[in-house]
């Protein structure tokens, strides 16, 4: 574990693969070196050195050039550029030493599977097809090697031209495997990291029910307690002789018995069974009452916009309600004049439109919409973060977009089979 940390800090992956380059390159030239020098003194056979070793020079400087650049970001195209320059350095090498009769010919392949594995799709095929053409170059083009009568032979035009054919289309099949395999492979490690983004913020959302759940039982005793001590203070000659005073009470124990209700809502949320059973009403009438509710202590005009057609029964469901309310606040705080809830059934789904004229999403926004404390406010604001895992507990999605003409629009789409009301006989 600390040894993969230490390697991610280290760079991207761009800059660790020309890390991955050089040590190969290393590995290329010690091998080059070790070959041209025993073939030349050990077998016998006069190689152009100078030239030979120059080209190796040209990969150690190369490397040397990459270690100097250890740390930065790497980009596809300059990946490319390296690896062209390591066929090049091959395809000289194998031109001074028999060209394409040179067992070494093969090497191209390692090219090859290097760039299916690290470059785009258009790189890699870029590189299959200039080794393609560089095999086919050292076929006719390259410095014939002396070789002593005991290793001479001679390789017909006929076998040269199979060999070259089967290279390109071993060439072709690699790249086009690896690269189905690679992209594979990175679709699997774009879903575990979102697989492990959701559990994160799964764990949030169970910390704040958590906590959410102990302060509304912590909440409840001293509210009920000022419930009864108001009950108590209306009973009072000097209060109930007194209109004014008597409204204030009426008015506080109102705003108690409302407070209650939204602890209610946050065990209910929560999982807690609450001793309430669930409320059966119809799907319309629900989201008048959402709307209703919030037009009641809302600062700005709600307007409820219905195209369900028939209506229908479900249960009440006060998690979705909370999350409605949430939009409705955030628009509210965004400065909206004016907020509109349209509601639409597209066949078994149920789509839900906040809209509003306010100032609207920042763009660097729009793409962590739902992600925690990602919000337009200072506070933070969990509204999108809480609606989005409402939504997700329900089976739907909750998308935001900016309007054409200024605002927001928020569309939370779920299943109205998550809130239909299975009958019983």
């Amino acid at each position: 574990m600390t040894r993969s940390i230490a390697f991610r800090a280290d760079g991207d992956a761009g800059s660790r693969n020309q890390r991955l380059l050089v040590q190969l390159r290393w590995i290329a030239i010690g091998g080059q070196l070790t070959a041209i020098l025993a073939v030349n003194f050990g077998l016998g056979i006069t190689l152009p050195l100078t030239p030979m070793l120059a080209t190796l020079g040209v990969l150690l400087g190369l490397n040397l050039f990459a270690l100097f650049r250890r740390g930065r970001s790497t980009t596809n195209l300059q990946m490319f550029g390296v690896l062209l320059v390591d066929v090049g350095a091959l395809t000289v090498q194998l031109y001074l030493s028999g060209g394409a009769t040179n067992p070494f010919v093969t090497l191209y392949l390692l090219q090859v599977v290097i760039g299916a594995v690290l470059l785009s799709a258009w790189s890699s095929w870029a590189l299959v097809a200039m080794t393609s053409v560089a095999f086919a170059a050292l076929a006719v083009v390259h410095r014939p090697l002396p070789l002593p009568a005991a290793l001479a032979s001679a390789l017909s035009p006929g076998f040269m031209a199979a060999n070259w054919f089967n290279f390109t289309l071993t060439s072709i099949l690699l790249v086009a495997f690896v690269t189905r395999m690679a992209r594979n492979v990175r679709d699997r490690d774009a879903h575990l990291a979102a697989i492990r983004q959701r559990a994160a913020e799964e764990d949030h959302i169970v910390r704040m029910g958590l906590l959410a759940s102990g302060a509304a039982h912590e909440l409840g005793t001293p509210l009920a307690s000022l419930s009864v001590a108001l009950g108590d203070w209306r009973q009072e000659p000097a209060i109930a002789g007194s209109r004014r005073l008597a409204a204030e009470v009426d008015e506080m124990r109102d705003e108690i018995a409302r407070c209650k209700k939204i602890l209610g809502g946050v065990l209910f949320a929560a999982g807690e069974v609450t001793g309430e059973a669930p409320v059966r009403t119809s799907l319309h009438r629900f989201l008048e009452g959402v709307v209703e509710d919030w037009r009641g202590k809302g600062p700005v005009p709600l307007r409820f916009e219905s195209h369900l057609g028939p209506d229908r029964p479900i249960v009440a469901d006060r998690a979705l309600a909370q999350a409605l309310t949430n939009l409705f606040d955030n628009a509210a705080e965004a400065g909206a004049g004016s907020i509109t809830l349209a509601a639409v059934m597209d066949g078994p789904i149920l789509v839900l439109a906040v809209r509003d004229d306010g100032r609207g999403f920042r763009e660097d926004m729009l793409g962590t919409v739902g992600q925690p404390y990602r919000s337009s406010k200072e506070a933070g604001g969990l509204g999108l973060f809480l609606a989005t895992n409402v939504l997700r507990t329900l089976g739907g999605t909750l998308e935001a977009q900016n309007r054409a003409g200024g605002g927001a629009e928020v569309v939370l789409a779920l299943p109205i089979a998550s809130l239909a009301l299975e009958e019983t006989e």
